[in-house]
């Protein structure tokens, strides 16, 4: 046996999977360990050069906790970081400071506005502003000082800014009305901190904290060349690698070998007692799916038609408590669906039952509580309807991670009691099922990482850039990584459990993923920081190889609907269609939300114009819900498709499939209007700055692709109640077979 040969057996690619994993945490945990040493210091006070305290340390955290506590993040964005329907806030102060500024030398050094000057004087008026934000300012923990020019520029800007947080603006479907006069002057100060991350330069660099985002040519700010050449290495890289595991799928990982049979499929004639509990779980994740897919549609409206009400007024239903609302709902929803996975099928490896059944009603009380306390508590707190409680249950306003602390910490109890139910049946089982290990531990790892956003436990981080790195420990290390794990094992089971894959084939090319996985996924995190305060290393970290992640899933799942479609030529049964389709549609949409639509942003040059612009939107969709909530609808179909076979119940799989095709055809749909409106933003970004792109009407000459967008979410809610009519039918009104 060559090198090769032992590198793709079973036990080496399983080898490689640890090695690798050991590796790159390894390294992470190094990078995090010096993380103070690169992160843009809080200043003890920002003071004018002739000695007046602008703002201090306390402002800032006070601002920034006001900024959370009305979810600001889900209107507007702070570094690009956040929702794009408001402005930019880091942006919004930085480009009004610098317009200001442009005026104040225009009369100071010519008697004139800086609109009527001539290109000589324009020039010397720029080189006055660069040298007022770029030399004579300096980020420092002690003290930073402004000119005297700069100081009045920070005046304007609060003023603008306390009239936009109180008073609203309807262009901008920001109706005010919530946040008083002295919680914005704080938010003020958090915003011109954030600018100054933006704006002033990285000792001993000459590039400014965020690595020069964003463009803004009003102070030649603009993308550096190791952005250019980092995406170059990485679309080259992407080629080789690409083939290069295609290669090898197809050349060793799905050769037959001599004792790999087909396994018979799974056939389920009875339910244990746990197992007939998870259909109490259906209704609540096929209702939080259309409840999460409606609120998509009125957010839809509200991007295309940010001054109008739509049905409700938008002062009942603020766009940024809306989007939370909607996020939340899809993490709650995918999270049960998934636990009802590993419920159904712990019992179904080890033959053997849960030893307290009436756990899984616990379970079911426990997340009914945690998901609509948090759920109520983000609308509550958003809403300024729990000022002295906000952080514990209100709104933590921080993107994805908007539950309560007293949530957070009942969604952590809820999925450690989870693993130790599923862990208690696992462990009685005859052999070692590799495919349940992964799952299983992977789902611990998806609720130890949960915990690295709730740091520190009982207040906010003050430092935003350290806050946001943590935040994006939980959703990238998530997306790309533990539920990545989870996915690869589930699909890799349900395959060969169905009779579809071989089992030493899934198994190895299973493991052929969990190494990619690992190998990317982990310092891939990277492409989210470069731009919000941490160094440019992160620049060549984050972006290399995170596309290869879906491209073996998406090979396995071509191989087990080749393996079906030869199943239904023989005209044999095959009793979990439903199911296999969502795990199929779950393998192509994986490759094509993360891979292909990840690739569209992923390079550091396309993202740092791209960044904090609706070119992101396509992605996160389709990959959120493609790659990790078709699993979950998969594994609610199984649960009620093994009830119907236990009990011997009817079967149609008629509306499952409407259900599927009107689902998948709204969310590839759906990322259509966004991906030219993103493309035309990053465009106006090249050309005339960030600021320019966020404008409320940047895209007014487009309206065709903002209305256009309505349809394909019209899709996905009609999709999604097609699927709760189809599994209430079949739950509650089933009927029995002649």
């Amino acid at each position: 046996m060559t090198l090769l040969d032992k590198f793709l057996s079973r036990k080496g690619l399983y080898a490689s999977f640890w090695a690798i994993g050991i590796f790159m945490v390894s390294i992470l945990i190094y990078f995090t360990a010096n993380l103070a040493k690169e992160v843009p210091p809080l200043p003890q006070q920002v003071v004018s050069q002739s000695g007046e305290v602008l703002y201090t340390y306390d402002d800032i955290v006070e601002g920034k906790a006001n900024f959370q506590q009305f979810d600001l993040m889900d209107h507007g964005s702070l570094l690009g970081m956040g929702a794009y329907l408001g402005p930019d806030y880091s942006t919004e102060f930085m480009h009004k400071r610098a317009v200001f500024l442009y005026d104040f030398y225009a009369q100071q050094k010519f008697g004139k506005n800086s609109a009527d000057l001539d290109k000589v004087e324009l020039a010397a008026v720029k080189a006055l502003t660069i040298i007022d934000m770029k030399d004579n300012t300096t980020l420092k923990e002690e003290k930073t000082v402004y000119t005297n020019a700069s100081a009045a520029a920070y005046k304007s800007n609060v003023k603008y800014i306390t009239d936009f947080l109180v008073n609203g603006d309807r262009d901008r479907a920001w109706r005010g009305g919530i946040i008083t006069e002295a919680e914005a002057i704080k938010i003020a100060a958090f915003f011109d901190w954030s600018q100054l991350v933006a704006s002033s330069l990285r000792p001993g660099t000459d590039r400014t904290w965020s690595n020069n985002w964003p463009s803004e040519p009003m102070i030649d700010q603009d993308v550096q060349w190791i952005a250019h050449a980092v995406s170059l290495w990485e679309f080259l890289i992407l080629w080789a690698a690409t083939i290069v595991v295609l290669y090898f799928f197809y050349e060793y990982l799905i050769k037959k070998e001599d004792d790999d049979e087909l396994e018979e499929p799974l056939v389920i004639t009875k339910l244990f007692s746990s197992q007939k509990k998870l259909l109490k779980y259906v209704p609540i994740v096929s209702l939080f799916f259309l409840l999460q897919a409606a609120l998509g549609g009125y957010l839809a409206h509200i991007y295309s038609a940010p001054a109008l009400d739509f049905i409700v007024p938008q002062e009942l239903l603020p766009f940024n408590i809306m989007r939370a609302l909607h996020v939340n709902l899809a993490i709650i929803w995918v999270t049960i669906g998934w636990l009802v996975g590993g419920m159904l099928i712990a019992p179904l490896v080890s033959k053997e039952d849960l030893k307290f059944p009436w756990l899984v009603d616990v379970l079911w009380v426990a997340l009914l509580i945690v998901g609509g306390g948090g759920l109520i508590g983000i609308y509550m707190g958003g809403m300024g309807m729990l000022r002295e409680t906000w952080f514990w249950l209100g709104n933590e306003g921080r993107e994805l991670l908007n539950l309560g602390r007293v949530w957070d910490i009942g969604l952590v109890g809820g999925l450690v009691m989870w693993f130790l139910m599923v862990y208690s049946v696992i462990r009685k089982a005859k052999e070692n099922n590799v495919f349940v290990g992964v799952i299983i531990w992977s789902a611990f790892g998806i609720a130890t990482l949960y915990i690295a956003g709730m740091m520190p436990l009982a207040k906010i981080a003050p430092n935003f850039t350290i806050d946001d790195y943590y935040r994006w420990w939980v959703v990238h290390l998530w997306v790309e990584l533990t539920f990545e794990l989870f996915a690869a094992g589930v699909i890799a089971f349900l395959t060969v459990a169905l009779g579809l894959v071989r089992r030493k084939t899934a198994e190895k090319i299973m493991f052929f993923e969990l190494f990619l996985i690992m190998m990317s996924g982990t310092l891939g995190v990277g492409h989210h920081y470069w731009w919000q305060g941490l160094d440019e290393y992160w620049i060549a970290i984050g972006g290399i190889t995170s596309a290869l992640e879906p491209l073996p899933l998406a090979l396995l799942m071509i191989e087990a609907l080749k393996e079906q479609s030869n199943i239904k030529s023989k005209g044999a049964k095959f009793y979990f269609g439903a199911p296999f389709l969502w795990i199929a549609g779950s393998g192509f949409l994986n490759w094509y939300g993360a891979g292909f639509l990840g690739m569209v942003i992923n390079t550091p040059t396309i993202s740092y114009y791209s960044h904090g612009t609706q070119l992101i939107i396509p992605h996160g969709h389709a990959a959120l819900l493609g790659a990790f909530g078709y699993i979950a609808i998969a594994f609610i179909y199984m649960v009620t498709r093994a009830n119907s076979l236990a009990e011997g119940y009817k079967w149609s799989d008629t509306l499952n499939r409407v259900g599927f095709w009107l689902t998948t055809i709204g969310i590839i749909g759906f990322g259509v209007g966004p991906m030219f409106l993103g493309m035309e933003q990053a465009s106006i970004a090249h050309e005339f700055g960030y600021y320019a792109a966020r404008l409320p009407d940047a895209l007014d000459h487009m309206s065709f692709w903002k209305e256009i967008r309505i349809l394909p979410d019209l899709l996905i809610v009609a999709g999604a109640a097609v699927i709760f009519y189809d599994l209430m039918t079949k739950i509650y009104f089933p009927k029995k077979e002649a």
